[in-house]
């Protein structure tokens, strides 16, 4: 146990926008009467979560530097039996990154709000639920234990529902938030039964009490089948993922998530909720290396989300969706990863990622904002003459998120392509497919967005439904169309700025360490016997910056490149040629334009099926069978039960003494007669 992490400094880490967002919410909302105004709002709330981020990066320091590591019982709820229930941290390098992620992010989001959400009415409201958010993120990687991961996971469930139906009045917020609520709980059900069955087996929630049960629970059996117990848990755990981490099919909510405001989105989808799932992946490596069917399974899911969910992008208009898709698709990546048992690069990813995708929704915000709330891309143009900062920021972005050599994204996408490639699994053949033909579509639909808003002609005053409001503008701005485009406020602008440095650097800097150095040593486990991926990665590599230039002679390098000429061909060079693509496959564009008509199938099939159930159950179970049968049925019988009675018990004496008489008539007559 090192000196250099207290507990203190620790429970201060999540402690500290908790209680910034207690003092916006409570005191700086209608609810506790409205005592602090919106400057001391957001103040409370950005101090919090900078103290957070400080901290954090001090952590970070000690965990890589000196080694420091926590692990610890903070709390004990309760004892049932032999399982404890409890409050605790462990912090090691995993928790440490994953930590200075969130808290940075958070703390380039609060800022932008300022800007942002500068005419909202909620804006007190908004900051409060944001560094909420912010606590219970902290809270599910700093567990030590199942049971607080289970709380923390439930608890940015909640406020990301709060987040996405921020505009209470708004009916598709209101559905999106919905949506999202019910399907994260569909992924919970099976996430619960795995802590379940792992509580049941190992009888215990602390990780390291079940890593060192885990060749024990590898050698089990599930109960009345041939199935191995450890894929059930694992299977079971990932399901959990599946909805946090928007993977197919449990991927439908994230794309409507988009109602809520534009910071959140960057919050919630780009970098720190939806990552959940992959980081409890990668904590629980030491169970998911002994089960191959569990890690196909995952390479299977993240495969199709990984290029199926690409090619929604394509035809997206809205600015904010096309980003969506996007964290989609590289969701699906971090999940081949996880499934190839190349978990270092599934987090490595999901850092970098985090940084470029905030990059790109707050970004897509700024343009939002500056093209006076109008979100549709086609009505949009040569914006880079206007906001020439958001214009750079956003090309540094999408160039990360393409996988560029040096960029942040292409040390992580390429060594995610590469690991898959050396898996031996047999799912990976899809999986490398999938990954590889991502590259090109990612490429595409990304410059599409990019050329369409910041090059070629002015389209903005062309837009049919100018005078309407967009999707995001609650704000009460009700400029025309004659209004140009403007660069955004400075509270807007340096988060970018912020966001896009370690977009690029990040991936250089940190490749080595990250992937083949001792980061992560005890912390992911893989079995190099089996899973060798990893292994042959480090071998191919000699650095990042031989990495990049061997990375310009690559397929994906390729791939990506093509998806830009196609993207620059079709949107700058021959704009006819989209239409024309659209009229030729309309059969396919409709699929695409219907979500590969899962929302259908959801609503119509499954919620309604569902429903009719539950009407079901209620109108003839409850009301007909308990209600009426039971229910009513005994008391009914027991009335006319109480009538016969009633009848019999006259109160006259001759009655009873008739009865006598005729009662000892009949035993006389049955003795004297019948029973001889």
């Amino acid at each position: 146990m090192s000196q250099t992490l207290s507990a203190s400094t620790l429970l201060a880490v999540p402690l500290a926008p908790l209680a910034g967002s207690a003092l916006a919410g409570l005191f700086g909302t209608a609810f506790g009467g409205n005592w602090i105004g919106r400057r001391l709002s957001h103040t409370l709330t950005i101090l919090g979560v900078f103290v957070a981020f400080v901290l954090s990066a001090l952590t970070l320091y000690s965990v890589a530097v000196h080694g420091a590591r926590f692990n610890e019982t903070i709390y004990t709820w309760m004892v049932v039996g032999g399982l404890k229930m409890e409050v605790g941290f462990l912090v090691d390098s995993l928790t440490a990154m994953m930590m200075v992620v969130v808290t940075f992010v958070s703390l380039m989001v609060h800022i932008y709000t300022i800007g942002y959400m500068e005419e909202d009415d909620g804006y007190n409201r908004f900051f409060s639920y944001i560094s909420l958010f912010t606590f219970s993120m902290l809270m599910l990687v700093m567990s030590n234990n199942l049971l607080q991961l289970f709380f923390g996971w439930e608890a940015v469930g909640l406020v990301s529902y709060l987040l996405i139906g921020f505009w209470f009045n708004k009916p598709t917020a209101i559905f999106a938030n919905m949506k999202a609520f019910l399907v994260n709980r569909v992924g919970d059900f099976g996430f619960i039964l795995g802590i379940g069955l792992i509580a049941a087996y190992a009888g215990t929630l602390n990780y390291g009490e079940i890593f060192a049960k885990s060749a024990e629970l590898g050698g089990l059996g599930f109960p009345g089948t041939d199935w191995m117990l450890i894929t059930v848990i694992c299977i079971c755990l990932f399901i959990g993922a599946m909805g946090k981490s928007a993977q197919f099919p449990l991927h439908v909510w994230l794309p409507d998530s988009m109602e809520g405001p534009t910071p959140i989105s960057a919050l919630i989808h780009a970098a720190t909720m939806v990552t959940a799932g992959i980081f409890m992946v990668s904590r629980m490596s030491p169970l998911f290396e002994l089960s191959d069917t569990a890690l196909n399974f995952i390479l299977v899911i993240g495969a199709i989300t990984a290029l199926f969910m690409g090619f929604l992008g394509i035809i997206q208009n809205d600015i904010k969706r096309v980003v969506a898709y996007s964290t989609l698709s590289q969701l699906g990546y971090m999940t081949v990863a996880l499934g190839a048992s190349a978990y270092s690069v599934a987090v490595f990813h999901l850092m970098t990622h985090a940084f470029f995708k905030a990059l790109l929704f707050l970004g897509a915000g700024s343009v939002i904002m500056g093209m006076h709330h109008n979100q549709d891309i086609r009505w949009m143009g040569a914006v880079r003459k206007y906001m020439p900062i958001t214009w750079i920021t956003s090309l540094l972005g999408s160039l990360a998120l393409i996988g560029t050599p040096l960029f942040s994204g292409f040390y992580s996408k390429d060594s995610i392509i590469e690991a898959v490639h050396e898996s031996h699994l047999p799912a990976a053949g899809f999986a490398h497919f999938a990954v590889l033909a991502g590259v090109f579509i990612t490429a595409f639909y990304s410059f599409r967005m990019y050329f369409l808003v910041f090059h070629g002609k002015e389209r903005y005053d062309q837009n049919p439904d100018a005078h309407h409001h967009g999707h995001d503008d609650h704000h009460g701005h009700g400029h025309g169309h004659d209004d140009k485009p403007h660069e955004s406020p400075w509270v807007v602008t340096v988060p970018l700025v912020l966001l896009a440095i370690p977009s690029v650097v990040v991936g250089f800097l940190f490749i080595q360490p990250m992937l083949f150095g001792d980061f992560f040593k005890d912390v992911i486990f893989v079995d190099a016997a089996k899973h060798h991926a990893m292994a042959e990665l480090a071998q191919a590599f000699h650095g990042p910056v031989a990495m990049a230039l061997h990375g310009l002679q690559t397929a994906p390098f390729w791939l990506a490149l093509a998806g830009v000429v196609a993207a620059y061909y079709m949107y700058m060079v021959n704009p006819a040629l989209p239409a024309a693509i659209k009229r030729a496959a309309q059969p396919i564009y409709t699929l695409l334009e219907n979500k590969y008509y899962l929302d259908w199938i959801n609503e119509n099939i499954i919620a309604r099926g569902a429903r009719a159930l539950g009407v079901g159950l209620w109108k003839g179970g409850d009301q007909a069978i308990i209600d009426g049968a039971v229910v009513n049925g005994s008391w009914k019988l027991v009335g006319w039960f109480a009538g016969i009675v009633r009848w019999v018990q006259s109160g006259y004496i001759f009655h009873y003494a008739l009865v006598m008489i005729l009662g000892v008539f009949g035993l006389m007559t049955y003795f004297v007669w019948l029973n001889k």
